[in-house]
């Protein structure tokens, strides 16, 4: 049986996503439901990916479903496709399954040669417009599928321009466009050795392979990296009868979204451009008017326009990002999807649309990607804070960004990866411009709309972004801009506000951000919904007190020795790892008892009784030593200065006790309990410490609950050998302050052996916390330091992993000792607590992986704390979701 590979609009099955990409999935129900969609067809993933499978060459089966298909929207429309009496003209446009917005390439116009070109004047009584849409075609599929750079198409339409003391494109007449389409035809003849193909069915299959082959260009896989959409997809490709926005006053082009995707309003939003064909929009290459302008100008369409986006946004229960045509009155509407917004906005939206009945909470929750809250989490512009405007432009999409000007893609990136921060301005952006945008903390464009690529990307990056700015003159080969009186220079900094289009010169302070009540009301629906808690990695009471104000339900990980990091104590630390006595450590080691009881004290306090994670020191001592590099350099110095000074001799003591101290390989050497097992006197001090300070906060009227964790234990014995070391501690204080704890004793499972044999540990502990940071350099072999600077983002980049392992957590791997781990420990103690305290805590994926595990808890840095806890309310939801599909139906 023959695999069907293409589908015509209206006779494709609703709801065919994964095989007809989402665009045509939404033009197939679009028709469906009546709207005024321009007819034609879909080829499908499947063909794409059959087109990789034979080395990138379209199948005969897949050749003659596409002419069927053309044969039969020839015959809807009345058309022919290569007719020089009655043209059918086509777009040509990518349709991945994941909205991937100008990722991909399109063709517009095909179907023009030299012969239809002149039947199209004809038939319009138009020429003027036929020459333009010949040229744009010329110049797209040149560039597509011919691969000739724009700029030469460009460059050649300015110089005619200048030529002719014309100002912009719509001067251009009839026969100005012919002699220009003869430029563009030896551009062409010069870069490709080939004239320009004339064959329509030539131009089609061309143009259809190079959309597949798009699939997989630099722009496309970078993006599809960045969304964590997978590789082997492929898109789907739409052929659709062209409509023209550019036949005259009463024709035109937009971008329509059903509500404002920066601020989330509920309003018609968006731009359009009279007499002008789609890209002219999307591209950035002439600023738009605004959408509510149209409503003075075409007032019967613009409510059309309005009901039809009511219509679609009710259909999808969603925002969406509509793109429309009017060919001579009448409207036509070329896509609908899912709209890209910042977070601000799809919070309100959530929020919104659930007051409004078009959706229920657990809907709403789904709406928001966890990822993209972390936008709202930072730094805006202190508005107290004198400052003078350089120049204004679009507010394309909000935040605050400060950075050196940058004019170039390439060179913004190579910047951002020497740690520089930098702002990229250019006349407008273009897909290829992506790693750039991606790089730099803001863009900066002087033409181009609200909805021009870079708005788009910048939006759903969460990245401010600055769009039509034409008050500002760029000059890309001297590398500045010009504001009025003022050169800005490559190098500069500037700050820009992508909440009001504002640019300024330097730096400008920025202060904390404020949470909308809609924020508040979506993380109260999301604890409703959870049922896994969310705690927060803290180990001081500032970070203690921001996660509390987060939401977070405990602290999962209060790393003790971040405590001993102070300047002030570094020095009693140093002299307690220096001691040559017990005696001697012991002295430091009381010194040091009441600045950590201080600590936990101030943690519990702050924490207002719920429950914290403390784990005992962890690192290996000579981490708090001197570097031994620096101290060979100063005892070398003053041997040859001052041979005989006392400071020669302390320097000398303190570098060979260095170099006992020092490791080969410190990351797997004496750390964690293996420091409590050879010096228990310093587990001993950090345990009486948390007792005291719980005693003491106790004292006050307050309780407090402490989870006291044992850090990288490999065997049974270990863990044995030290709870013992924590009940007798507690047994002691309990006795000297007559007071009871409340407290458990757990581990940190991060090595494959603990994982292995959990069975054994957990009959030594009340809890399990996955320490994934060290359990994924332990099962991988390596070292995250070195792998992330030398090789793991080449792994990446080449799809030798999935994604970097220490970002989501390795399910394939990592994941199976996590999951023996759990129902190991579980199997031996049913009510075991467990929860992951590693920095997978915060990532979503990692979150819904740790629910379907079970486990009680994740925990996180505190600015993650509200992503985690939307991320957890959707495993939930997305878990019984899923149970309820597994129960069988019965009539």
């Amino acid at each position: 049986m023959n695999n069907q590979f293409v589908f015509l609009f209206d006779r494709a099955e609703n709801g065919k996503k994964e095989l007809l990409g989402g665009k045509g999935a939404n033009l197939a129900e679009m028709t469906r439901i009546g709207l005024p969609v321009p007819y034609g067809f879909t080829i499908t993933t499947a063909a794409c990916r059959a087109y990789y499978d034979a080395g990138q060459v379209i199948s005969p089966e897949v050749e003659s479903q596409v002419l069927e298909a053309l044969h039969t929207l020839e015959a809807n429309t009345d058309k022919r496709l290569g007719d020089p009496a009655n043209p059918l003209l086509v777009s040509v446009r990518s349709g991945a399954v994941h909205s991937m917005p100008g990722m991909m390439d399109t063709v517009l116009n095909l179907g023009m040669n030299d012969d239809t070109v002149e039947g199209m004047a004809e038939l319009t009584n138009n020429p003027r417009f036929s020459y333009d849409s010949y040229r744009r075609f010329i110049q797209m599929f040149s560039n597509v599928v011919l691969k000739v750079d724009n700029y030469f198409f460009e460059q050649r339409l300015e110089d005619f321009r200048e030529e002719k003391g014309y100002h912009s494109d719509t001067e251009l007449t009839a026969e100005d466009w012919k002699k220009v389409i003869e430029a563009f035809k030896s551009i062409v003849l010069k870069h490709v050795k080939r004239t320009f193909p004339e064959d329509p069915k030539e131009q089609l299959f061309l143009t259809i392979n190079a959309v597949f082959d798009s699939w997989n260009n630099q722009r496309a896989v970078l993006y599809r990296r960045l969304h964590n959409i997978p590789g082997h997809l492929g898109t789907a490709v739409n052929i659709q009868s062209m409509v023209f926005g550019n036949m005259g006053d009463d024709s035109g082009t937009g971008v329509a979204f059903t509500r404002n995707p920066s601020t989330g309003e509920s309003k018609l939003y968006g731009e359009y451009l009279i007499n002008a064909q789609g890209e002219d929009v999307v591209a950035g290459i002439r600023t738009p008017q605004p959408i509510a302008s149209l409503k003075n100008e075409m007032p019967d369409l613009y409510q059309q326009l309005v009901e039809t986006c009511e219509l679609l946004e009710n259909h999808y229960k969603d925002m969406q990002d509509i793109e429309f045509t009017v060919e001579r009155g009448k409207l036509f509407i070329l896509q609908t999807r899912t709209g890209k917004r910042t977070a601000q906005a799809a919070i309100r939206i959530a929020v919104e649309m659930v007051k409004e009945k078009i959706m229920d909470q657990r809907e709403a929750l789904l709406r928001v990607d966890p990822d993209q809250l972390d936008q709202l989490l930072h730094h805006r512009i202190d508005p107290a804070h004198k400052r003078e405007q350089l120049a204004a432009g679009l507010p394309a999409s909000p935040g605050a960004a400060t950075g050196q000007v940058v004019f170039d893609a390439d060179e913004a990136e190579a910047l951002a990866k020497d740690g520089k921060k930098v702002i990229l301005v250019r006349p407008e952006t273009t897909p290829d411009d992506i790693h750039g945008i991606v790089a730099a903390q803001a863009t900066v464009t002087s033409r181009g709309g609200m909805t021009s690529h870079a708005a788009v990307v910048a939006r759903g990056m969460g990245k401010a972004c600055i769009c039509g700015c034409d008050s500002i003159k760029i000059h890309l080969e001297s590398k500045q801009f010009i504001a009025g009186t003022a050169t800005v220079n490559h190098g500069d900094t500037i700050t820009i506000d992508g909440s009001t289009g504002e640019i300024f010169l330097g730096e400008i302070p920025m202060i904390e951000p404020e949470l909308s009540d809609e924020f508040q009301i979506l993380l109260r629906w999301a604890d409703e919904e959870a049922k896994m808690g969310v705690r927060a990695n803290a180990d001081n009471p500032v970070d203690a007190e921001k996660a509390l104000g987060f939401g977070a339900g405990g602290i999962g990980l209060c790393r003790t020795e971040h405590m001993f990091m102070d300047a002030s104590r570094i020095p009693t630390v140093q002299s307690m790892i220096l001691s040559e006595t017990i005696e001697e450590r012991k002295d430091a080691l009381d010194q040091l008892l009441p600045i950590q009881q201080q600590d936990f004290e101030q943690i519990f306090e702050t924490m207002q009784g719920h429950p914290i994670t403390v784990r005992l020191l962890d690192p290996p001592l000579h981490e708090f030593l001197p570097d031994k590099e620096e101290l060979l350099v100063d005892v070398t110095t003053l041997q040859l200065t001052d041979p005989h000074s006392s400071k020669l001799h302390e320097k000398q003591n303190l570098l060979r006790k260095v170099k006992l101290l020092e490791e080969s390989n410190p990351m797997l050497g004496h750390r964690g309990c293996r420091l409590g097992m050879m010096h228990p006197e310093i587990y001993e001090m950090q345990v009486k410490a948390i007792f005291h300070a719980m005693s003491n906060v106790m004292d006050k009227g307050m309780d407090v609950t402490s989870e006291i964790m044992i850090p990288l234990v490999s065997h049974v014995n270990e863990l044995k050998e030290m709870r013992q070391l924590v009940i007798s501690i507690a047994e002691q204080v309990q006795g000297e302050t007559g007071k009871a704890f409340d407290y458990l004793i757990g581990t940190m499972i991060e090595t494959p052996r603990a994982a292995l044999t959990a069975d054994q540990i957990a009959e030594e502990a009340d809890f399990f916390s996955f320490g994934t940071n060290d359990l994924t350099q332990t099962t991988f072999g390596f070292s995250r330091d070195d792998a992330e600077g030398k090789f793991l983002q080449h792994y990446v980049e080449n799809d030798v992993l999935k994604r970097n392992p220490f970002v989501s957590l390795d399910q394939e791997g990592v994941g199976k000792l996590v999951e023996r781990g759990v129902k190991l420990g579980r199997g031996t103690k049913p009510a075991l607590k467990t929860g992951i305290c590693g920095e997978h805590g915060g990532e979503k994926e990692s979150i819904q992986f740790c629910f379907d595990l079970g486990m009680d808890y994740v925990s996180c840095s505190p600015f993650r704390v509200p992503s985690a806890r939307l991320a957890a309310a959707q495993a939930t939801i997305r878990h019984e979701q899923n149970q309820c599909l597994k129960v069988p139906q019965h009539n």
